[in-house]
């Protein structure tokens, strides 16, 4: 199966430079190009993409505000003239950062790196179907080479670190795999899993109180981000 790209850049050189990078690579294929965010969100809505290839200055919206406001983005590469953003990108647990002009060496790099990624999701397998809200329903993770079965009434919340998460879980355990969040949010079921910060996913069930600001789940304090907040307003205070 081919990994499906979105090319989104306001310049059509680029579009095109990346495009050409694109169809020399076996396993790529071109999805669609947009020159603005709100095009993208409409083709992220209608299609399933599985690479973003995303410039950051741009008309309307901005690239790493654009991200920000997806809740399941695909892997991203960001594509940009500009060195200011790199920490805003690895914070959004983007897969590279590329500056203009791009090269083909370096194009390949970051492709190489997003494909085993990408790949990394076979390395996930859900026994149960949704909404999962059984007492055994659980999910095997591979680790040190070992597919591991975890329960997920057993997490109690899940923390991003750039390339890996660490799932805590119940009495004071915790295991490191090398997934992006999003990936693996996209594994849980909403009935019992909340995402409320680009780098925490919490197990509803296991909230003992929370604020505006943060959640408290035993003794760990987990913070909401600001534009996390609508949706966990509307989940747990229904």
């Amino acid at each position: 199966m081919n990994i499906r790209c979105l090319i989104v850049d306001d310049e059509p050189l680029a579009v095109r430079l990346i495009s050409s990078y694109i169809q020399q690579v076996p396993g790529l294929e071109i999805a669609a190009a947009c020159n603005n965010a709100i095009d993208a969100f409409e083709i992220l809505r209608e299609q399933k993409i599985d690479l973003l290839f995303l410039d950051i200055k741009m008309p309307k919206l901005i690239g790493t505000d654009f991200l920000r406001s997806i809740s399941n983005p695909p892997k991203v590469i960001f594509i940009t003239a500009y060195r200011d953003y790199a920490l805003d990108g690895y914070e959004l647990d983007i897969v590279d950062y590329l500056l203009k002009p791009v090269s083909f060496t370096r194009f390949m790099k970051a492709v190489s790196k997003a494909t085993k990624l990408i790949s990394l999701n076979n390395n996930f397998s859900s026994i149960n179907t949704e909404p999962n809200n059984n007492k055994d329903s659980f999910l095997y993770f591979k680790i040190d080479k070992e597919m591991q079965k975890v329960l997920l009434h057993e997490i109690l919340f899940i923390e991003s670190s750039k390339e890996y998460v660490r799932l805590h879980l119940e009495k004071g355990k915790s295991l490191l795999v090398k997934q992006g969040l999003s990936s693996l949010e996209k594994l849980l079921s909403p009935h019992r899993f909340l995402r409320v910060h680009r780098s925490y996913i919490v197990t509803i069930e296991k909230i003992s109180s929370f604020t505006n600001s943060h959640i408290i789940i035993n003794d760990y304090k987990i913070p909401i981000g600001r534009l996390y907040k609508n949706e966990v307003n509307s989940v747990l205070k229904h």
